[in-house]
Parts: structure tokens; sequence; C-alpha cells
């Protein structure tokens, strides 16, 4: 089970987007804990009316809503009766049993989840402490509830995913309508809490992956003087294709403000994951047959690490970016040290090119050496081969002499 908690503002809104979704048939509210009334008897108003008059109590709380997803494996089948019990088992653990709250099961995903909308405000005023309640009661609360139910433990659904991305299928989303803005939102909703990116740059590295894209337009353009955010759907080519979408029509609200709070956080989180990737890299060069930086992405891609390479239009490599889907972090390849950036990993690609070559004159001149300590008669082919490889300009470079053969030059006295 993975639960994931968001708090706001805004109960009206969060219970608005569920409601919608039982509208739509894609949701069902199948529970409602300390409210007056039996949950078939509660409408709408009433439903919100509960939280508003908790709200009232404390007007100096910011952030009194709270929105809480419960996400079973897919291959979990649970009845109505057993995922109420997790969720009152849950809410319980976590410090909200008293809370008045409803539970909505969504169909509109393909593996089983709850939604939990509810608030922090007490009957006596006082708010229940939100700092940290994923790692302080949330962690504990869920691996206890996956012990307790027989669940499918969040640690093994990670470590059975498979590091490749699957990137949307564009020909079955239709563009411009509610179809295109779901399919975004889903990814949205993945990459934008699993993932560790401290660059625009380095959030559409993963974004693209999936064929979304999020621009800020030109730099003359309203959006962009805006500070505003437009996510686009790619097609097969990389380009933009359908109506872009704002941020602020999504209901989480990925707008760029809200991004540039996740860079600061993740630019710090994300530190002592740089070694392991490095590491990877240096790994990969060990071997010496990486010719090219193609061949370097294809080498790690099964390590599961992703890399992106950007180029000009006249097809010239000027940056690269790795995403690591083992530690889910992304880094720009300057930001991990000079030698890993676009110029220095090409620059160790023709190294390890020049190297096999030096490699491949040893090994003639090993079996020229070989055959000609033989019986058996010369090869022309071979010794014509290698007089060739040995008389290139590379290896008859005379440009640089060594400092200790260099004579002192002898500097003539000007007769006065």
């Amino acid at each position: 089970m993975v639960a994931i908690i968001k708090t706001g503002n805004s109960i009206h809104s969060i219970l608005n987007y569920n409601e919608n979704k039982v509208k739509a048939e894609k949701a069902q509210c199948i529970h409602a804990v300390n409210y007056p009334l039996k949950l078939e008897n509660l409408s709408f108003n009433l439903k919100l009316n509960r939280f508003l008059k908790l709200a009232e109590l404390n007007e100096n709380a910011k952030r009194n809503t709270v929105h809480i997803s419960l996400n079973f494996d897919p291959s979990e089948k649970h009845s109505k009766e057993k995922l109420i019990e997790i969720a009152d088992t849950y809410m319980e653990k976590i410090g909200f049993g008293k809370q008045p709250y409803l539970v909505y099961q969504h169909f509109d995903a393909g593996h089983p989840h709850l939604h939990v909308v509810t608030n922090n405000i007490q009957r006596d005023g006082k708010r229940i402490d939100l700092h940290l309640l994923g790692i302080r009661k949330s962690e504990p609360a869920r691996k206890e509830i996956e012990k307790h139910f027989g669940l499918v433990k969040a640690e093994d659904r990670k470590n059975k995913q498979h590091v490749t991305l699957q990137p949307i299928d564009s020909r079955k989303i239709e563009y411009g309508k509610a179809e295109s803005k779901k399919a975004i939102n889903g990814v949205l909703n993945k990459v934008l809490n699993e993932y560790k990116y401290s660059s625009l740059p380095e959030l559409n590295a993963i974004l693209n992956m999936y064929n979304v894209h999020a621009d800020r337009g030109t730099e003359d353009s309203r959006v962009f003087k805006n500070k505003g955010l437009l996510y686009k759907i790619l097609d097969k080519n990389s380009k933009p294709i359908g109506v872009p979408i704002k941020a602020s029509d999504f209901y989480n609200k990925p707008t760029l403000k809200f991004l540039e709070e996740k860079f600061k956080t993740n630019d710090i989180n994300k530190q002592s994951q740089k070694s392991q990737l490095k590491n990877a890299i240096n790994l990969a060069f060990f071997d010496k047959k990486i010719y090219s930086p193609e061949q370097l992405a294809l080498k790690l891609q099964k390590d599961g690490i992703h890399v992106v390479f950007r180029k000009s239009k006249e097809g010239q490599l000027y940056g690269i970016t790795y995403v690591d889907h083992r530690t889910q972090c992304v880094f720009n390849g300057s930001s991990l040290g000079k030698e890993y950036s676009a110029k220095a990993i090409q620059e160790r690609c023709e190294s390890c090119k020049t190297s096999q070559k030096h490699f491949n004159l040893y090994e003639n001149l090993e079996r020229l050496k070989t055959e000609m300590n033989s019986q058996t008669t010369f090869n022309p082919t071979l010794i014509n081969n290698f007089l060739d490889a040995l008389l290139k300009g590379e290896f008859v470079d005379n440009s640089y002499t060594p400092k200790e053969l260099k004579q002192k030059k002898r500097t003539r006295r000007r007769k006065l």
C-alpha cells in the first residue's frame, strides 16, 4: 500500500473534485465518519458545512484541509467492507480517528485506490500538527496495516516495477478534451511526487519520456512574462500536438511557483545520490568499449539510467542529462562534475576509441612477431596493415618533444 498525503486551505475544491468523480461514475463515496447523519442522507452541502464549521474555530490555521490517497497493488481485489476497515484503521493510527472524514473509492486508474477527505481542526479549535505527518505517523501506520491485512508491501511493489518508463500512446488521447487533461494529470501525479529534479529542463527530461512537456513559452510571450506554465502532449517526433493546458487548470496546481519550491527542496535531497550515479558512469567506461555517447546511453539504460542528449539543429551535442530511475533523481551532466558534462563525455569516448586503436596495433605487432618466429611463410597482408597503421600521422607526430629532450637555445650576445 502506498499512502500520499496532501494538505491545503480549500476544502471546497477537494470535496468538489471527488464529488465530480462520483457524478461522472468514476468514483463512489463509500464511507462517512463522525457525521450526524448516515451517508445516504448526506448532501454535498451537509458534507461541506461539517468541515467549514470546524475550520471557523481556528481561522489562524493556514492549512486546514487534508486529502489522502491510499493506493493498492493492481493484483489486489478488496471488498468494499475491507477497504472501509483499512481506511478507518489508517485514520485512527495517524491521529484523525475523531475527525469527520469521507472515503471515496475511485475507479479511474489501473490500480485500486481510495481518497480520504478531512481537516485538521478539532472541536476545541486546536489543530492537529501536519508537520512531517507522512514520516512521523503515516509510514509506521502503513507498514502495520500491510502486515495486519496481508497487503502487498510498498517496498515489494517498487522492486517489481521495471525501470524503463512507458511513454503515453498519443494516438489514444483526444487532444484538447478531457482525456488529454486526464492523461497529462496522471503523468504529473507520478513524476512530480516520485522524482527529484531541480530545474525545468531536468523535469522535462522525465516528462518527455511520457510524451509530456512543460513549457514557459518564449521570453517575449505573455505566458513567460506572467510566470505562467503550459503542459503539452508530444507526438512520436517529440513535437507538441493538441491544445496546451495551463498549469492552474489542473487540480494539484503544478504551477511554476509550485515547481520552484520543489526545485529547492529536491536540490538538497538528491545530493547524497550523486556518487552512485557517477560510479555507474565510470564503471560503464571501465571496459574501454564506449566509443560514442549513444553507446554510453545504451549501456547505462541496462542499469536503469536514462540519458537525454540536447543537440543543436546541426546535430552537435551541447548538453546531457541523466535520469536515474534507481534513485529517482535527475542530474544535469555538469552538476555532477566537469568530467560528466557533454564535452567531457565526448572526449572520454574519443579516448576509448584511441585506446582501442592502440590495442589493435599492439595485437597486430604480437601476431607479426609470432609469425616471424615461426617457420611458416609471412602473411604480406598482415605486414602491410601493420605498417600502414604504424605510419599513420597519429603515431608519427613530431609536433611534441618531451621537455627532457629539448635543447636549450643559446642566446647570442649582441656586440656593442
